[in-house]
């Protein structure tokens, strides 16, 4: 049951990447917008990161059946510590890095790099099935 429900967490991450990766080729402004807004209050910031805990405990839990077991354990330990790093860093400075991040990245950066959001989400589920 719980390989079940890891193996569906990690499937609809991977197509939450993809989907992410299809805003960014389509509409960059609203994906720049998205990014300004991390950390922007106590609600987003800390529901962004514990949302982004689920994908990184099911990628855990479901490396030994994957493809690639290592590299699920390695990325799902990688995204689940940088969470809790998180929660312990400032809101003020995660936003600050966003608003940066975001003044950075222009709208056709994020057209340049919405291939790759394909790929990576393309290739968690391939790993999956």
């Amino acid at each position: 049951m719980v390989v079940t429900i890891a193996k569906w967490t990690v499937l609809l991450f991977g197509v939450f990447i993809i989907s992410a990766g299809f805003l960014m080729l389509f509409a960059p402004r609203k994906a720049r917008e998205i990014l300004r807004m991390a950390g922007s209050t106590n609600f987003i910031n800390y529901a962004e990161i514990t949302i982004r805990m689920i994908p990184a405990i099911g990628l855990i839990l479901y490396s030994d059946f994957s493809r690639y077991p290592l590299v699920f354990k390695i990325f799902g330990w990688f995204m689940l510590a940088t969470s809790l790093v998180l929660y312990f860093v400032p809101r003020r400075m995660h936003h600050a890095f966003s608003l940066r991040s975001a003044d950075i990245l222009k709208p056709l950066y994020f057209q340049i790099i919405s291939p790759f959001a394909f790929l990576f989400g393309l290739s968690i589920i391939y790993c999956v099935l």
